[in-house]
């Protein structure tokens, strides 16, 4: 579904991603992990159009998607569920959530994917018409999931989506982003600091280190290699 082939970033005089390559298959999440500021999401950002590289290929269903716009991006089927979940504070939840389907002009499916959503998450459900900036951070990050659904897209960009939960939710968000793969098709690329809770629900996962793929294995392999931990991951 994704193949990134030799991508290279920089910022300025700064290297961020030097060579990166790797592939996502089809109804799969491939956790990447890594230490602080080793480029994973700078590695997202690029995937979904924020950031230009300076050399590589990012193909998705075999389109090209170097170049160009995000929005493009997110209608060819590719959503970035950022890091805090990025809502529009000021909006409620179910703006929130109708506003990653405007582009599709659709009022039937719209009513659809809003029905779906608050069955998947029934707390955004009960606060679908508070404004954002009122939920907590478990349900800020239910609602960025399901903006993601709303938009239909079948691949999932999601940065750091355990950040400052309970690990009740962090379980409970793992296990969502598990359910939707195996139930309606969708594949993830997983960017997560929480490395334990990434492999747990991972196919493969991909270690970098200072902007370069250092490791790439199936995610029950990586996790008992206790000399990787240990060198990159702090354990």
């Amino acid at each position: 579904m994704l193949k990134i082939q030799d991508l290279r970033v920089s910022y300025g005089a700064v290297k961020a991603l030097e060579g990166v390559s790797l592939e996502v298959p089809d109804q799969s999440i491939v956790a990447v992990l890594g230490p602080n500021g080793a480029g994973k999401s700078t590695l997202l950002r690029t995937v979904a159009g924020l950031v230009r590289p300076i050399a590589g290929t990012i193909h998705y269903g075999g389109r090209a998607l170097v170049g160009l716009a995000p929005e493009e991006i997110v209608r060819a089927g590719v959503s970035l569920v950022p890091e805090g979940g990025g809502a529009i504070r000021e909006l409620t939840v179910e703006e929130n959530l109708r506003l990653a389907h405007l582009w599709r002009h659709d009022a039937a499916d719209e009513r659809k994917a809003m029905g779906e959503v608050m069955e998947l998450f029934p707390a955004l459900a009960a606060r679908r018409r508070v404004a954002a900036h009122s939920l907590s951070g478990g349900e800020r990050q239910m609602l960025a999931v399901g903006r993601t659904l709303m938009s239909r897209a079948r691949l999932l960009l999601m940065d750091e989506p355990s950040l400052g939960l309970a690990p009740m939710l962090v379980s409970l968000i793992m296990r969502t982003v598990r359910e939707l793969c195996r139930s309606r098709g969708l594949s993830v690329l997983l960017v997560e600091q929480n490395a334990r809770s990434a492999l747990s629900i991972a196919d493969e996962a991909v270690l970098l280190s200072s902007g370069r793929a250092v490791a790439s294995r199936h995610a029950s392999e990586l996790a008992k290699d206790e000399d990787l931990w240990h060198a990159y991951l702090g354990y």
